[in-house]
């Protein structure tokens, strides 16, 4: 008998975004359920009963939450394909600093770039350049932020990939005439069926928000 593997996701989540990235990253099939979280499914409420949200990984019958929990589970347990954190202990530690460092600053950042009043829009731009500056100063001139392969850094960022023309037209900038390197670098993850096949269209992504968020 097989694993049965369901994901309970929202489509346009970042963070089930990575989710999918690393399930087809280890070639894993599992069945899709999309959960609107403005009408959360009983499923849901009684398999993330603490914070009510999306993703929600569960196996047989077990459930795995917090996105980046889940990667490290499916990396953990699927070890024998396609490893997503490196297995020298400094490494693996620095990947898990950096993908912490997204998860507490680019969604909170991003997320104030439409919510800002006008007069605090300065300051909005402000957190965000630096938060990308500082992440593309990380990323260097590696190919991936773990080196030569696309790993778990990678995949904590490159669901954001889907924001960045929301980021423009709030933010009133250019993606790739501010952080060169990392529009090259999510260039280049995108060449990954993984991620290509995952990352909706960046104005469908727009559009959605306008409509949930009331911005129209």
């Amino acid at each position: 008998m097989g694993d049965e593997v369901v994901l309970l996701d929202f489509w346009p989540s970042v963070f089930g975004m990575r989710v999918r990235i690393a399930l087809a990253e280890k070639g894993i099939e599992y069945e899709y359920k999309d959960d609107n979280l403005r009408n959360k499914s009983d499923l849901l409420l009684k398999m993330n009963p603490v914070h009510k949200k999306v993703p929600v990984l569960i196996h047989n019958g077990k459930p795995v939450c917090e996105s980046l929990i889940i990667v490290q589970y499916i990396d953990e347990v699927w070890k024998d394909k396609s490893p997503l954190l490196p297995s020298d202990p400094h490494q693996r530690a620095h990947a898990r600093f950096w993908a912490d460092f997204v998860d507490q600053k680019v969604y909170a950042v991003g997320r104030k770039l439409w919510e800002t009043k006008r007069g605090e829009q300065e300051a909005a731009n402000k957190d965000f350049l630096e938060t990308f500056k500082t992440l593309e100063t990380e990323l260097g001139e590696k190919p991936y932020f773990g080196g030569e392969t696309f790993g778990f850094v990678d995949i904590s960022l490159i669901t954001f990939y889907s924001r960045f023309y929301l980021y423009e037209r709030f933010g009133k900038l250019s993606m790739e005439a501010e952080f060169p390197k990392i529009v090259a670098w999510a260039k280049r993850c995108l060449q990954k069926e993984s991620v290509a096949n995952t990352l909706p269209d960046q104005k469908k992504i727009y559009e959605f928000h306008m409509k949930w968020f009331g911005l129209e």
